[in-house]
């Protein structure tokens, strides 16, 4: 008999808990557990832990699956990350920092940065298979215009995974700094300009007052334009 501890860490996001059933497997070189109901309640910020039990020892744990299923309303939930304690003391770190959503199952991978090449186990190179067929499905690339600049094949950003899409937090900020610069650009008179620039600057003095936090000083244009 081989116990393992298992430590699972939601999110401290907006919304990051659930009240859907998270079962969690084990999988290691020589085995793998039974799936274990962790937890029907999760709240933002917190960790659960709990003892998975084995017939056996499982060998270095290289992977676990998370599996969310829905009781009733879906509730998606957002997994820090897994810490697995091996009955030798060793332990084992999943990164996650995903949405689980609707019913499913996750596998992670153990966080030591391996490469392709370093995959020895079968599991390891068909979970490596199956994650990059998915990116591929969900990346495709179209033409929007001729001549323009190719972007991801969506109708709509609302198509996009939960994961891919920016957060609340982010989409409301970022929001904001648009209507921002937008009233900024209207009151210089920018958006309001239907005659030609008279010289650079005057566009200097336009795009002057736009400052963001990335963006830095203005450009200096060529004096050859």
């Amino acid at each position: 008999m081989a116990s393992y501890k298992v430590t699972v860490a939601t999110g401290d996001v907006a919304e990051a808990g659930t009240n859907n059933s998270i079962s969690i497997t084990l999988v290691g070189s020589r085995g793998e557990s039974r799936k274990t109901t962790i937890s029907f309640l999760f709240l933002p910020g917190q960790e659960k832990s709990l003892s998975v039990d084995c017939g056996q020892d499982l060998g270095p744990i290289v992977l676990i699956r998370l599996h969310k299923w829905r009781l009733f309303l879906e509730d998606a939930w957002f997994c820090k990350d897994i810490r697995v304690t091996a009955p030798d003391g060793t332990l084992y770190r999943f990164p996650c920092y995903q949405w689980l959503e609707g019913v499913t199952t996750v596998e992670v991978r153990e966080g030591s940065g391996k490469k392709l090449v370093d995959d020895e186990l079968k599991i390891l190179k068909e979970h490596r298979r199956r994650e990059l067929a998915v990116r591929q499905e969900a990346f495709r690339w179209k033409n929007f215009a001729q001549g323009w600049p190719r972007c991801l094949n969506v109708g709509s950003i609302l198509e996009l995974d939960s994961n891919i899409q920016f957060s609340c937090v982010r989409a409301t900020d970022f929001t904001g700094f648009l209507i921002l610069q937008g009233a900024s650009h209207f009151l210089s008179g920018f958006l309001l300009r239907c005659t030609s620039w008279d010289s650079l600057d005057e566009m200097r003095t336009i795009f002057s007052r736009t400052q963001g936090r990335d963006i830095g000083e203005c450009p200096v244009c060529s004096p050859l334009y």
